[in-house]
């Protein structure tokens, strides 16, 4: 089945459930490298009068060089049919296996050159806009504070939605 282009605003799915429930894979890199991890933190919506999404990633993740690294990155979505594959990208680090090659799945690049990966059914191509880290001093509820034992806060990445594909 061939990805068609749909506008952020066409997206039907449930976007809380999307995240939250089926997950998703946060990819960063090019064709010379890239990795993926899973995510259940993260939102969709208007910022800088721009159509945006947002992603979480702790600083131990081997993700996170990739985001820094990139101007662009994909967020993706999957069937129910892949969940042990997103499972492996969330529970092994590309630090100790390679992820593509683990889950069998099938990188594609975007116009923009962030990857994806074939077997998707939504895929959001992102360009970062805005970069930072969560600071404990700023959580208003300090029982969130309780998040994270290890004080690994996660960096947040903001970035405009330039293209929606779906199946």
């Amino acid at each position: 089945m061939e990805f068609t282009k749909i506008t952020p605003e066409d997206i039907t799915d449930n976007m809380f459930k999307a995240i939250s429930k089926d997950w998703m894979l946060i990819t960063a890199g090019g064709a010379d490298g890239l990795n993926t991890m899973t995510a259940s933190w993260g939102s969709t919506g208007q910022l800088w009068g721009k159509n945006v999404a947002t992603c979480y990633i702790r600083p131990t993740r081997y993700t996170l060089g990739f985001m820094e690294e990139n101007d662009y990155y994909t967020l993706s979505f999957y069937n129910e049919k892949y969940r042990k594959q997103l499972n492996i990208c969330g529970t092994q680090s590309g630090r100790d296996i390679d992820k593509v090659k683990a889950t069998g799945f099938t990188p594609v690049y975007a116009n923009c050159g962030a990857p994806y990966f074939e077997e998707a059914r939504l895929v959001l191509v992102c360009r970062k806009l805005y970069v930072d880290e969560f600071k404990p001093e700023n959580f208003v509820m300090k029982s969130i504070d309780n998040w994270y034992p290890e004080k690994d806060y996660h960096k947040v990445f903001i970035g405009e939605i330039l293209e929606v594909l779906k199946k």
